[in-house]
């Protein structure tokens, strides 16, 4: 049976870190889906401008990558550590 892993990138527009974040687990989502027996991945981005509890929460360690509702990685995302805990399981 496919695994269903929900990937949440928080972030913000304008932000440099961010977007060094979103081509790693683009990259990451890419190498993963083809490997063998790959979970299905499902990518969604937050903005802290648009949501005051997120904003409240993360402002000060933006990026932040959740996986499946829990912090995986902020500020830098190692791409061998995200694509370990996607094969993991």
């Amino acid at each position: 049976m496919t695994r269903d892993i929900r990937l949440t990138l928080i972030g913000k527009p304008g932000c440099h870190l961010c977007d060094d974040a979103r081509e790693v687990v683009q990259a990451v989502i890419t190498e993963v889906e083809a490997s063998d027996a790959a979970p299905r991945l499902h990518l969604d981005e937050r903005s802290i401008l648009d949501d005051e509890a997120l904003a409240a929460r993360y402002a000060e360690e933006i990026p932040v990558l959740l996986i499946d509702g829990e912090v995986h990685n902020y500020w830098r995302i190692d791409p061998v550590r995200l694509k370990t805990a996607l094969l993991a399981g």
